[in-house]
């Protein structure tokens, strides 16, 4: 009532109204995404205005893209998108848990318990359940040379729940290959030295790996060489083009003569430049060696036609991002200026050759000694198949990176949250005194929404397989859910592990949502942006 005497026009829910517009907000969230989670998921179509259609389970593309109204369930997205910008992955483990702590809650708070106490159950769950975590995790050594195969079942279990199998598998192997490739010991990993390049192309499975860098466009000459081998490199960021003066000036000559000297004049500092890069490939080359120039800047028509004739291929206005990354690929180094060139600043690459696709160029640059940059090559026929796939390999990427900073694993499949919940029912619940044990209890109930959505996503019964499963863990025995059976199966075994870094992710940031979300007793739409009554 106090709102309406300040504000006529206010909008108010007041408390139980408040409460159960936020519950109903998770609980619908938790229904759109949850039929997406894991291996077994089903796919959702994303139709934009225009008719452009988008097809994806990937719980962080379909936050973003989805038109969400209500405000509660855009703050849930938030935090589940900031998940995904953390760690990478888990965006739908993080609105399903979300959803279910809520649900767990609703219940105690409808037998007439507090939300305070709720919430302070859950502060003691999320604790307990975090030192937990740190117990329950696989210890990895990484090292100078890390441990293919784990990195591989971590980065398969991540792709397995975006793709179908047969690619999921054929993408592991890129996405690991990749990330050890620009691995450097004792620096961090920069995934951006990954460049990701598609082509609409083929299928879907002939995505590969070049260990090397694929740019996207070609050589502007026609004279000069569409496949090159045995080639010195040149990185420069250096204008081979004419430039206009930066202050107007005007020139005036009596005859014909004096014009062919001043655009002589005018051509001679840009041909000189050009002369230098011919006199180092003289110098250099031998007569089975190439020489390819890479720029930064332009060059333009006179100056591609010198270079063409010198047998030289150059290519202009390259990326910035794609300078570093090939110095890095090729050796040598990126040249600012074109004056004291030696062979140092030269790479090296076996083989550089050009693909044309309808009217877009490729260029290839392969073969090189040690690279520490590498292109992805995602093929496909459709854009909703290279979409796909590209938010799989990112995902994938930054799961290989989070293993090899954290050096630990989690047993998948559910295995964690099952015992997690069973640590809280069976220890942590006794240690806590008066009606906080509700609040262990619900969060302790809310962690086995994962196995329970993986069952059902898989045609199973939900409550044999949680009764399994809970069996299993009180006998001593770490299990998970095998969705082809129901049955419950070793994830160690099976090569099942997620990320540590996403699990860490998911209990922290949960329940702080959700205990907010419940401390909410009144909603009020009064803000400075109201419409003014007309």
């Amino acid at each position: 009532m106090s709102v309406r005497v300040l504000n006529p026009n206010a909008e108010v829910l007041n408390k139980s109204a408040a409460l159960h517009m936020n519950i109903n907000a998770a609980k619908g969230l938790q229904d759109v995404l949850k039929s997406n989670l894991g291996p077994k998921g089903t796919i959702k179509m994303l139709v934009g205005g225009a008719g452009d259609i988008k097809l994806t389970k990937d719980g962080n593309t379909l936050l973003k893209e989805m038109q969400i109204q209500n405000p509660t369930a855009i703050m849930i997205a938030r935090t589940a998108v900031a998940q995904d910008d953390a760690s990478g992955d888990g965006t739908t483990s993080t609105v399903i848990f979300i959803g279910e702590l809520m649900k767990q809650a609703e219940r105690c708070i409808d037998e007439g318990m507090h939300p305070r106490v709720v919430v302070d159950g859950f502060e003691i769950a999320k604790k307990a359940t975090l030192v937990f975590l740190e117990k329950f995790k696989t210890p990895v050594v990484m090292g100078n040379e890390p441990d293919k195969e784990t990195l591989k079942m971590v980065a398969r279990t991540t792709i397995r729940t975006k793709l179908y199998e047969a690619l999921a598998d054929q993408l592991t192997d890129i996405v690991v290959n990749s990330v050890l490739c620009i691995r450097k010991p004792e620096e961090a990993i920069d995934l951006f030295m990954v460049e990701i390049m598609h082509m609409r192309h083929k299928f879907d499975v002939d995505t590969r790996l070049v260990e090397g860098l694929v740019l996207d466009h070609g050589s502007r000459h026609p004279d000069m060489k569409r496949r090159a081998e045995n080639c010195h490199i040149f990185t420069c960021n250096v204008s081979l083009e004419y430039e206009k003066s930066e202050i107007n000036a005007g020139f005036f000559y009596s005859n014909a003569e004096q014009r062919e000297a001043m655009v002589a004049a005018e051509r001679r500092s840009v041909d000189e430049r050009v002369r230098k890069v011919i006199a180092l490939k003289d110098k250099v080359c031998g007569p089975e060696d190439n020489f390819v120039v890479i720029n930064q800047k332009g060059i333009d028509p006179p100056s591609l036609d010198l270079l063409a004739k010198a047998g030289i291929v150059a290519l202009r206005r390259a990326k910035r991002r794609n300078m570093e990354r090939l110095v890095l690929a090729c050796g040598g180094e990126a040249v600012n200026s074109v004056d004291d060139l030696t062979a140092d600043c030269l790479g090296w690459a076996g083989l550089v050759y050009e693909h044309v696709l309808g009217e877009d160029k490729y260029t290839f640059v392969e073969n090189v000694k040690h690279p520490n940059s590498c292109t992805i090559l995602i093929k496909g026929p459709n854009d909703h198949t290279i979409a796909q796939i590209k938010d799989a390999v990112r995902d994938g990427l930054r799961a290989v990176k989070n293993i090899i900073e954290d050096e630990a694993v989690v047993r998948g499949a559910g295995a964690f949250e099952v015992a997690a919940r069973q640590h809280l029912v069976n220890e942590v619940k006794k240690t806590v005194k008066g009606r906080a044990q509700l609040g262990v209890q619900a969060f302790a109930d809310a962690l086995l929404i994962v196995p329970k959505t993986l069952a059902e996503n898989s045609g199973l019964d939900t409550q044999d397989v949680i009764i399994s499963l809970t069996g299993e863990h009180d006998n001593g025995n770490v299990v998970g859910l095998n969705q082809h059976t129901g049955d419950p199966i070793d994830p160690e075994m099976e090569g099942i592990f997620d990320n540590y870094a996403v699990k860490r992710q998911l209990i922290n940031s949960g329940p702080v949502i959700a205990s907010q979300l419940l401390l909410v007793d009144e909603v009020i739409r009064a803000g400075r942006n109201m419409r003014k009554p007309t």
